[in-house]
């Protein structure tokens, strides 16, 4: 005999079902009405034999969420369902502080795969890499695990630890790294100078305020150069995962006077968006040079291509990682929520870089940089009965001890992209700088 409870929940999907059908059947397609019914119909049928016959009682909320869980799982790697405890944790992510590892994953052929662990966190200081296959996370193998199963167990109290089992290009053998949780709060935007006029501002994601905070880091730029302009800027993107849409554009107009920054479309009327530049921008006319890797995805992409589409900043280093498609988040009535692919995004070109990515105007592989130490060269004065120059004036000051870069900091010189990056800024300047005699 049907429980109450799975009456209602049958009723339901029945009347669900006849909704659907009849609306369906209105339209010009009653051949698919149909089969929909029939499927729907397939569907409770189901239900009733799950609840009447498994080995084990199940709650008919577990089933309900795992049917929707599959059918959304079915979909892409970017469509999900999220249970009430994931909903809360997911509009925590996007405020900047969350608890957990700080890692974030997507499903890449059906493998669970890092696409950037977040600057500053657990699992950016285990060693953890975009690309990186996650086979287990604590003694649960990843095969088939949903991202949304896979949040669930990297979550966690602070301070507790948990393994994860990751294989690597070049790894003979999976290997384990052990996390300890902690609350993770996100600083979307950093920034310094590197060197006197040379900036630097490092974005790890896209968050609420991350326009906000990047407009205000770059005011503080142009005060730590004592009010004079910026000769270059660096906006590092390097493992940034992405984030919020319209963070992404808001970011993008800071540096354009106008144009196309990226345009949607899907098969809702609200799925077809375009945005624009509205010279709402901090006015800086300075050199740019973008740092993009395989880490850099979705609303790294589209900062990257906008930049690089309009002339406003030269991309160097490796393509990006090529996610272009937009999610929408839908709550749903018993607080938890969905998260559904409902259009693609289009570079101002009109093209899409899904499963493409970015391609860097300078394609700049990393590489570790190792000071060699110092030694005294050979050089002409030290010859025997050289000649001295009869040039007067200011002696020639020797170069500072750590080659003129009293700013930029061990790491960061260690840096080869970055240090790429600066050098092309400061031979633009030397460029512009040359003084060329008539022909």
């Amino acid at each position: 005999m049907l429980t109450r409870k799975l009456l209602v929940v049958l009723l339901l999907s029945a009347a669900l079902s006849a909704a659907l059908a009849a609306s369906w059947l209105n339209g010009p397609r009653p051949a698919q009405a149909e089969t929909a019914y029939q499927e729907l119909q397939l569907f409770t049928d189901v239900l009733s034999i799950v609840r009447r016959s498994y080995v084990e009682e199940v709650p008919v909320k577990d089933l309900i969420y795992g049917a929707i869980d599959g059918m959304l799982a079915s979909l892409d790697p970017h469509s999900g369902f999220m249970p009430p405890e994931v909903y809360k944790e997911m509009k925590i992510d996007t405020r900047g502080e969350f608890g957990g590892l700080g890692v974030e994953i997507t499903l890449k052929d059906d493998m669970l795969t890092v696409v950037a662990p977040i600057e500053d966190t657990p699992a950016f200081r285990a060693g953890l890499a975009s690309g990186d296959r996650i086979l287990k996370i604590g003694d649960q193998f990843t095969k088939g695990m949903e991202i949304t199963e896979a949040v669930r167990l990297m979550r966690g109290a602070p301070g507790t630890e948990v393994a994860i089992t990751v294989m690597r290009e070049g790894f003979d053998s999976p290997r384990e790294f052990i996390l300890k949780r902690e609350v993770i709060k996100i600083k979307s935007v950093k920034s310094k100078m590197l060197e006197e006029g040379f900036g630097y501002v490092r974005v790890t994601q896209f968050q609420e305020r991350t326009a906000n905070d990047l407009e205000r880091a770059l005011n503080d730029l142009r005060k730590t150069s004592s009010g004079t302009p910026l000769r270059g800027l660096i906006i590092d993107l390097r493992n940034n995962p992405g984030g919020l849409l319209d963070q992404a554009v808001a970011v993008a107009d800071l540096f354009l006077e106008g144009g196309l920054i990226v345009y949607t479309k899907g098969r809702e009327a609200d799925a077809q968006m375009e945005f624009s530049a509205r010279r709402s921008g901090v006015e800086l006319t300075c050199p740019m040079v973008v740092l993009i890797n395989g880490g850099s995805a979705s609303a790294s992409d589209i900062v990257a291509c906008a930049l690089q589409y309009h002339g406003r900043a030269v991309i160097l280093g490796t393509q990006s990682f090529g996610k272009g498609s937009v999610q929408t988040i839908l709550p749903l009535g018993d607080d938890s929520g969905l998260r559904l692919t409902t259009a693609l995004y289009y570079t101002p070109k009109g093209t899409s870089i899904q499963a493409k990515g970015i391609t860097p105007d300078i394609l700049v592989q990393p590489a570790e940089i190792k000071e060699a130490g110092e030694r005294d060269h050979f050089r002409e004065k030290d010859l025997r009965n050289h000649f001295d120059s009869d040039q007067t004036g200011e002696p020639v000051k020797p170069a500072e001890k750590d080659g003129g870069q009293p700013k930029i900091e061990a790491d960061q010189r260690s840096d080869y992209q970055l240090m790429r990056a600066l050098d092309l800024l400061k031979g633009w300047q030397i460029f512009q700088g040359i003084n060329r005699p008539a022909a």
